[in-house]
């Protein structure tokens, strides 16, 4: 088990999915079962235990193949980055939920009836997946029989074109730890809501992003808007060739400055020097 990722791999040594027979030695094999997440968002985590850190954030109406439940705490796999960790059992549920919708918003409120001025009940964050049952008014009513306000859902098809400039709408949020909402969120969980909401699948780890992510920019050459910014452990968006946009510990937020003083900043006291430049 050694040489496979414990991140994408739903391997544990006394279980396996299924299709990993003959390639992971498990005490047993088992086919998954579809899940969805059906509160707002909720962890991931390492370990079944509520103070192991965060690894990533599932948002609602995410699909989850589950492996195992065992006292409150889901094994699966995302099936949006291929993920794997435990999870709340009682925010996943088998519903036949099948979406039409993504909230394409940093942030959007649920409504119990279709009227701004009536109390929000809830919130979804960007990229969250919702089922739309019918229009009412300025509203799209979801198949919980809530309502969120049409024009902060898009259709799954319906992707933002120019990505960067969704990155910056997280401007000033502040920084998590394996958070990837306005509400808090790390260096590549902006680069992936960010890229999922212009289509573009994207995994969830900076090292993932720098193996597979886009074509290495040949040192010397003219940066542009968009290229991304590795250093071990830590990933930038370039705005233009001089400004980097990044969630990042040192501001605790989501800051857009000077790419040439965060590069020596960066490199002197945190992670080292650029290890790749990537152009999508």
């Amino acid at each position: 088990m050694s040489d496979f990722d414990r991140r994408r791999t739903p391997a544990r040594e006394d279980l396996a999915a299924l299709h990993l027979k003959g390639f992971v030695p498990a005490k047993h094999y088992i086919e998954g079962r579809s899940m969805r997440v059906i509160d707002e968002v909720i962890a991931l985590r390492a370990r079944p235990e509520a103070d192991c850190s965060l690894d990533t954030q599932v948002l609602h109406g995410e699909e989850v193949m589950v492996y195992d439940i065992d006292e409150g705490w889901a094994w699966g796999q995302l099936v949006s980055d291929g993920y794997v960790g435990y999870m709340p059992a009682d925010s996943l549920h088998k519903t036949p939920l099948t979406p039409t919708h993504h909230v394409h918003v940093p942030r959007t409120f649920l409504y119990a009836a279709p009227n701004m001025k009536t109390p929000p009940v809830g919130a979804l964050p960007m990229g969250a997946k919702v089922e739309v049952r019918a229009p009412r008014d300025a509203f799209l009513q979801v198949t919980s029989g809530l309502f969120i306000w049409a024009s902060h859902l898009a259709q799954l098809d319906e992707m933002r074109a120019d990505w960067v400039s969704t990155a910056e709408s997280f401007l000033g949020m502040p920084y998590l730890w394996g958070g990837k909402t306005c509400l808090g969120l790390d260096c590549s969980g902006l680069v992936q809501i960010a890229l999922q909401a212009a289509g573009i699948a994207a995994p969830r780890d900076t090292d993932m992003m720098q193996a597979e992510l886009g074509t290495a920019v040949p040192e010397g050459a003219p940066l542009r808007r968009g290229d991304l910014v590795f250093w071990k452990g830590h990933v930038g968006i370039l705005q233009d060739a001089h400004r980097l946009l990044h969630a990042n510990g040192h501001h605790m937020q989501v800051v857009s400055e000077s790419f040439a003083e965060a590069r020596q900043r960066i490199s002197e006291k945190s992670y080292g020097e650029i290890v790749a430049i990537k152009r999508l």
